[in-house]
């Protein structure tokens, strides 16, 4: 192996604008939430693949001959950005995973199962290693848990053969890889994705991979070149939701009433589009008040148009309130229904003010996180960037 220990990180993504109405050809702004996903990759000499995941309780080990039985006859091509569908059957019976079964651990085990088996499928020995991943983000709230995942076990596993660069040099505390390694770690990180979701749209793990902002329109993915980092405040309200059945409630409602629904789509279209245009403002020109003015008042237009839409909840209604109250404005984010919801927060916002809108969400049910958006994607860390208690969890495996 090429990497004998590596540590990565990746953020999480939040939709900024344009959630439902993306699915009807409109813009939206897809950005990285910077609660993190770390993994740590180490080279071993027990004859056997460790996974280990303390957030979802996983921790399990393969003996690498058995693995290698799994590729007996395997004719596929490495490079190939295309899911292998009989290498992904040979491990759902290797694990023994029932058809149409989507249970969180099962699928990650899942994931780095094939990306480890692809990526060294071509060597004369598969490597023996122990990967732990820990993670800052809830899982299953739509905030791109399992694409930062898949982004680590990429960044890591492409390292570990050697087929990117490890960037990282002496002194540094992290490193980015090039572009062409980049679009790599993210090739295979969307095979990741369409293991653990069937049919992604590749925006989470686009995110995960360049950070920043995207915008996603018609299919194309497209990194904003220069943006701004937002403080928010990230809270989950814990509904649970179904996006399946709020994205068909959104299109019945677009059929049963077309000319009302059309011109509110129209509108989160110039949301998204007007945000877009104020974040290059404020990368470019330096961030201003007239700029979060303009910020505050798109997120409430844009939360009216989503209670149109039909995917609102009493949840985030709280949340709207008692953030309003101290001057804050916030709106849902993902699918809705409940789900988590984000709160923008200006450069002088006091944190006393922040600690007391926490305060009654907590009351209310809810958890809560002060971080970032725009931040950088995927990282190669040092060990002593990374936090003494995010170390402590990722060496404890």
């Amino acid at each position: 192996m090429h990497v004998r220990e590596c540590y990565i990180s990746a953020p999480g993504k939040s939709i900024l604008h344009g959630e439902h109405a993306v699915v009807h050809g409109k813009v939206a702004l897809a950005v990285s939430l910077n609660l993190r996903t770390y993994l740590r990759l180490q080279a071993t000499s027990a004859g056997e693949v460790c996974i280990n995941l303390p957030n979802i309780d996983t921790f399990l080990s393969w003996d690498i001959t058995a693995l290698r039985s799994l590729l007996s006859g395997w004719k596929g091509d490495c490079s190939s950005s295309e899911l292998d569908s009989n290498l992904v059957k040979r491990l759902r019976e290797f694990i023994a995973v029932t058809e149409g079964c989507n249970d969180t651990r099962i699928m990650a085990v899942l994931a780095f199962l094939y990306i480890y088996l692809r990526v060294f499928a071509d060597a004369e020995v598969l490597p023996s290693l122990s990967v732990c991943v820990w993670s800052e983000l809830p899982t299953g709230a739509g905030l791109g848990s399992s694409a930062a995942f898949s982004v680590c076990l990429s960044a890591a596993l492409l390292s570990a053969k050697g087929t990117i660069s490890t960037p990282l040099i002496q002194q540094q505390n992290t490193a980015r890889w090039s572009e062409a390694d980049l679009e790599l770690i993210n090739k295979w990180a969307f095979q990741g994705e369409k293991i653990i979701h069937g049919n992604p749209s590749g925006v989470d793990n686009a995110v995960g991979t360049w950070g920043g902002v995207l915008r996603y329109h018609a299919g194309m993915i497209t990194p904003l070149s220069r943006v701004p980092t937002l403080r928010i405040l990230l809270s989950n309200t814990k509904v649970p939701r179904s996006t399946k059945v709020l994205v068909s409630g959104v299109k019945d409602k677009i059929n049963k009433y077309p000319s009302v629904m059309t011109p509110v789509l129209d509108s989160v279209d110039a949301v998204s589009q007007t945000c877009e245009q104020t974040l290059a403002e404020m990368a470019t020109e330096g961030a201003s008040t007239k700029h979060y003015n303009i910020l505050e008042d798109l997120i409430d237009i844009n939360q009216h148009h989503l209670n149109v839409m039909g995917v609102g909840h009493s949840s985030l209604d709280t949340l709207c309130r008692v953030t309003l109250a101290h001057g804050l404005h916030s709106k849902l984010t993902g699918a809705g229904g409940g789900g988590c919801g984000i709160t923008l927060l200006r450069p002088e916002t006091e944190p006393s003010v922040v600690q007391a809108a926490v305060q009654e969400l907590k009351e209310a049910g809810f958890d809560c996180w002060e971080t970032s958006l725009g931040g950088p994607g995927v990282l190669l860390h040092s060990s002593n960037s990374i936090t003494q208690d995010t170390l402590s969890i990722l060496t404890s495996y």
